[in-house]
C-alpha cells in the first residue's frame, strides 16, 4: 500500500464526512511542496493522465514531449502510423530526447548530446563509436516504453506502468460522451494559462456554479445558475453534471447564438443543456450542443497552474465556408478570466495562518464529490467517484 499523504488525518475525516457536514481541504493541501510531491507521485505518475490530443501527432515523424507529473514522455508518430510513448531520456547518459514541451517532426529520434539516434519505434539506430565496446548490444539498448491508451481523441498515460485499466477511470463518463462522438473532433483554437493557484482549485470552481451570479453576468444571460443536476454515481473517477440553457440560447456564446453545426448525435433534450465534467487528475471536458471545450491541467509548483483551453468542433463545422469559431472562444476566454481571478484570490487567502477549511452548500454538491476523491487518495484508498452520503 502506498504512503498516506502528508496531511493531518484528523483534517481529512473532517473532508470525508457526511455531506452536509463536511469541510474543505486542509490548507496544506493547497501551499506544501511535500503535498505537491506526493500528488505528482501518487495522482499523475501512478495514475492516468491525459497528455493531450492524438491530432498534435498527426503524421509520421511527429514528436512531442511533455512531463507527466515527474516523467518526462516523449510521444512520436512512426511512419506507419502508430503512435509510441517513451521516457523522454537517453540510454547512453540520461539527456532529454527533446525539450519538454517542444514538438517537432523528423524521420528519426536523436539525442542533441551525443548523437545517439532512434527509430521511431524507440528501436537504436546508430551509437557513434560503440561498435568496439564490449558487451555493447543494440537489441537492448531502445527507448523504455511508457503504458499510454487512447480514448476519445485523446492520449492518456501511465507514466509508472501499474495503474489498473483506464476504462476502469472512465466507467460511466463514455456513456455521457458518447453522443457527442469525441474521437471525430478537431482542435480549431487552444489558449494556455498560467495561474497563481494550485491545481486542485480551478477544479473546484469548475464544479459550482454558487459563484455564477456575481462574477459570470455573461455566463448567466445564457445560463441559468441555478439549473441542471449533478451525476450521482459509483463508478469510474470523475465528477460532473449539467446546466440547462436560457430559452434564447443556442449554446453558451455572448448573446447565445451558435456559430456552428449542432452535433447530428443529440437528442432534443441533450441540445438544450450543458455538461460539464472533470475526470480525475487532469481533464474538464464541457460538453456543448455544438462545440467542445476541455481543460488540461498540469501542477507547476504548490501554488501555480498550466492550464491549456482548447476548443474542438465537429469536421463539418470547421468545413462551413466562414466558419469562425470566436463566437465560443472569446465566451469562455473572458468566462474563464473571471474564474482564475477568482482561484488566484482563494489561493492568496489559503496563504493566510487564519485560513481554516469552510463548509460547503447544497449549491456545492459536486466539489464535495471532488474533494472527497482527492482525500480518499490521500488516504490510501481509490481515487474513485462515491456517491453523496
Amino acid at each position: 500500500m502506498k504512503s498516506p499523504a502528508p496531511i493531518d488525518p484528523r483534517g481529512l475525516a473532517d473532508v470525508l464526512a457526511p455531506f452536509g457536514h463536511s469541510r474543505m481541504l486542509p490548507r496544506s493541501a493547497y501551499v506544501s511542496d511535500e503535498v505537491l510531491a506526493w500528488e505528482r507521485a501518487n495522482f499523475f505518475d501512478a495514475g492516468w493522465v491525459c497528455a493531450g490530443r492524438v491530432s498534435d501527432l498527426e503524421i509520421g515523424g511527429d514528436q512531442k514531449a511533455m512531463k507527466v507529473g515527474d516523467t518526462g514522455v516523449l510521444f512520436t508518430r512512426d511512419g506507419g502510423g502508430t503512435l509510441h510513448a517513451f521516457a523522454n531520456i537517453c540510454r547512453h547518459r540520461g539527456h532529454e530526447l527533446l525539450a519538454c514541451g517542444a514538438s517537432t517532426n523528423r524521420g528519426v529520434i536523436q539525442c542533441p548530446y551525443h548523437a545517439w539516434s532512434y527509430e521511431l519505434d524507440g528501436s537504436l539506430r546508430l551509437a557513434p563509436r560503440f561498435g568496439d565496446v564490449p558487451n555493447f548490444s543494440p537489441d537492448h539498448m531502445g527507448l523504455v516504453r511508457v503504458r499510454h491508451e487512447i480514448w476519445g481523441g485523446w492520449i492518456f498515460v501511465n507514466a509508472s506502468g501499474d495503474a489498473g485499466p483506464l476504462a476502469d477511470v472512465i466507467a460511466g463518463f463514455d456513456d455521457v460522451c458518447a453522443p457527442y462522438e469525441l474521437d471525430r473532433l478537431g482542435s480549431v483554437a487552444r489558449h494556455e494559462y498560467v495561474l497563481a493557484a494550485n491545481w486542485k482549485l480551478p477544479q473546484e470552481n469548475y464544479h459550482e456554479c454558487y459563484h455564477c451570479p456575481l462574477i459570470h453576468p455573461e455566463l448567466c444571460a445564457v445560463s441559468e445558475a441555478n439549473s441542471g443536476d449533478n451525476y450521482s454515481h459509483t463508478s469510474g473517477a470523475w465528477v460532473g453534471g449539467t446546466m440547462d440553457l436560457e430559452p434564447h440560447a443556442e449554446t453558451m456564446s455572448l448573446g447565445g447564438a451558435s456559430g456552428g453545426v449542432v452535433f447530428r448525435a443529440l437528442d432534443a433534450v441533450q441540445r438544450r443543456k450543458i455538461v460539464y465534467v472533470g475526470l480525475f487528475p487532469n481533464l474538464l471536458v464541457s460538453l456543448h450542443p455544438d462545440y467542445v471545450l476541455t481543460h488540461r491541467i498540469e501542477p507547476l509548483t504548490p501554488s501555480s497552474t498550466l492550464i491549456e483551453c482548447s476548443w474542438l468542433f465537429p469536421p463539418e463545422a470547421a468545413a462551413t465556408p466562414g466558419f469562425d469559431p470566436s463566437y465560443a472562444v472569446d465566451f469562455w476566454d473572458l468566462t474563464n478570466r473571471q474564474d482564475w481571478s477568482a482561484v488566484e484570490s482563494v489561493q492568496r487567502g489559503m496563504t493566510s495562518p487564519h485560513y481554516m477549511p469552510g463548509l460547503l452548500s447544497s449549491q456545492e454538491d459536486a466539489v464535495y464529490q471532488f474533494v472527497t476523491m482527492v482525500a480518499r487518495g490521500y488516504i490510501g484508498e481509490p481515487v474513485t467517484s462515491a456517491p453523496l452520503h
